[in-house]
């Protein structure tokens, strides 16, 4: 399964355009002519080169105000493959990815980023595909006391940086249930509070609800040093409602952490979801995907009637940031670890808002109205069709002349 998708990336497609046209063809596809890439730090690059991953840096400015100063925030994101194979001990997995985060953290901490997040499920490999439980549950930890949570506390205190970070989270306080989960850390190192995914996927490999159910924690805003920031983990995605609810509650950045495969409806959908929601909800948003194939011992059927296999195919990367005016850096590499770090000014997200009038424009009554009614059992689509229309006609045509 693994070649059934072309890791090529846009970018490198871009490299044998003439440059008289390669302008025209980045406004059309990035909002803008010039990718704004900014330099990286000597000492960032060389952990980079001595790790084997990439790093990409691009501004996005806002406008020049009088009363207010310019927010300027430094934001991370973190694409990466797993560091052992699955069939090795889980400690063996966990402290072998463990490795490889904290040298790109370090990297992220050479370059100056404020805010981090890291990609959905951090920890492990994508195990719900082969709906075994046993060892992949021994994975789940404690939002508060995790080994994972422990381990980026410890680098968001020490480089002064905001870290979000997705588990699988065991809740040993309500019986042990496993949510999918996204952690903030402060800062300081203090966890500021968690966010559970909204929207469990039921499609091919995507076998969550074996696992986990929705999330009861809303659609948590938590305020940093560095801005407003939510998560709107993976599948939620695909829900414009989640996305505005964030922005509803006063998000200026919402990370979405996740885990997609080439060749999938996500992979048409990747760069239009995330950059659709910047501008409908005057935010940046931060689209995270891993790399890499992930290969299980036994054998899983996708029940579609294909033959069973070992694998999804491979994670294809991508990570990308869309600012509230409509432009998006370029996409992160298809089949490399990386970290992507996008220098952007906060008041963007207000000049926007007054600009567009979305958020002004938007009809909220009028909307729960309609969910409100939607939810009801007895619900019927406002549909009007043509013969009913000519019955009402006819019916108070016959009245008319019946006085």
């Amino acid at each position: 399964m693994s070649d059934s998708f072309n890791l090529r990336t846009l970018e490198e497609s871009l490299k044998s355009v003439p440059s008289q046209d390669l302008k025209d063809i980045k406004t059309h596809i990035y909002g803008r002519s010039d990718d704004h890439e900014l330099s990286i730090s000597s000492s960032a690059q060389r952990i980079a080169e001595s790790n084997n991953f990439v790093i990409k840096t691009y501004g996005f400015k806002a406008k020049k105000e009088d009363l207010r100063k310019p927010r300027i925030v430094r934001i991370g994101a973190v694409q990466t493959s797993i560091a052992a194979p699955t069939t090795a001990p889980v400690s063996v997995q966990r402290d072998a990815i463990f490795a490889k985060v904290g040298k790109i953290i370090e990297a992220a901490a050479a370059d100056n980023v404020n805010v981090l997040c890291l990609q959905e499920l951090w920890t492990l490999p994508y195990v719900f595909c082969t709906r075994e439980k046993y060892p992949w549950c021994e994975f789940a930890e404690n939002a508060k006391t995790g080994a994972g949570v422990t381990f980026l506390k410890g680098y968001a205190k020490k480089f002064n940086m905001v870290i979000v970070c997705p588990i699988l989270e065991r809740d040993e306080d309500q019986g042990d249930i496993i949510w999918n989960t996204a952690v903030v850390i402060s800062n300081t190192g203090n966890i500021i509070g968690k966010h559970r995914k909204n929207h469990i996927p039921r499609v091919g490999d995507f076998n969550e609800s074996t696992y986990y159910y929705e999330g009861n924690t809303g659609h948590p805003v938590f305020e940093t040093q560095f801005g407003k920031i939510a998560m709107n983990i993976c599948y939620g995605r695909h829900h414009p409602q989640n996305w505005m609810m964030f922005g509803l509650n006063g998000a200026e950045i919402v990370f979405n952490p996740s885990a997609e495969i080439g060749g999938s409806l996500s992979d048409r959908m990747w760069f239009i979801e995330g950059r659709n929601a910047a501008v409908a909800n005057s935010y940046f948003t931060v689209t995270i995907n891993r790399v890499g194939t992930e290969i299980f011992q036994n054998e899983f059927t996708s029940a579609d009637g294909k033959p069973a296999h070992k694998d999804m195919g491979p994670f294809y990367g991508s990570a990308y940031l869309a600012a509230p005016d409509g432009t998006r850096s370029p996409g992160m590499p298809r089949d490399r670890d990386g970290l992507l770090i996008c220098e952007v000014d906060l008041n963007m997200c207000r000049q926007e808002r007054d600009l567009h009038t979305f958020r002004m424009c938007q009809r909220l009554p009028l909307y729960a109205e309609g969910l409100t009614k939607a939810c009801k059992l007895d619900f019927e689509p406002q549909v009007i069709r043509e013969n009913e229309n000519l019955k009402r006609n006819q019916r108070q045509h016959t009245n008319d002349h019946q006085f």
